[in-house]
């Protein structure tokens, strides 16, 4: 019996075959188009609650700001007491802020009021507004005003 030396080359493989680069690209596109809708609706939600944020802020600014005049009443000087006579006085409360509209980071808020905070004097409330445009849509978020300082 002859024995047969024949030799078996075995290929090794050099890369990937076509079919599975094209699952590989089809794969990260249903990725992709599922991924992005979400990223997009987070800017939104958090530019609400950015402009929340700002409201809350300014609520709080305004409430301090009414304590510090109450405590200072009889005190001629005031010095911890910030004359607010309507909403947008209470830009001047917030730190860097000048007035309404204002500025901060890359936003613009607006202030707005239906009534003035000079009614019927300190402690006067009314609901206050602070808007900002994303794009073209606005988004507005609502907190109460105090005046104070009359």
């Amino acid at each position: 019996m002859k024995s047969s030396n024949r030799s078996i080359t075995l290929r090794a493989q050099a890369g990937f075959t076509m079919i599975e680069l094209i699952v590989v690209i089809v794969i990260l596109g249903i990725l992709a188009a599922t991924a992005l809708p979400k990223f997009i609706d987070l800017r939104s939600d958090a530019t609400q609650s950015a402009l929340d944020g700002v409201a809350g802020n300014l609520g709080s600014a305004m409430s301090v700001n009414y304590a510090g005049c109450a405590a200072a009443q009889n005190d001629s000087t005031k010095p911890n007491c910030v004359k607010v006579q309507d909403c947008t006085d209470g830009a001047k409360l917030l730190q860097g802020v000048t007035g309404s509209p204002f500025v901060l980071g890359n936003t613009t808020y607006t202030i707005t009021a239906g009534t003035a905070l000079t009614a019927s004097g300190n402690g006067t409330t009314a609901q206050c507004d602070v808007t900002t445009t994303v794009g073209s849509t606005p988004k507005t978020s609502h907190f109460t005003g105090i005046g104070a300082g009359q």
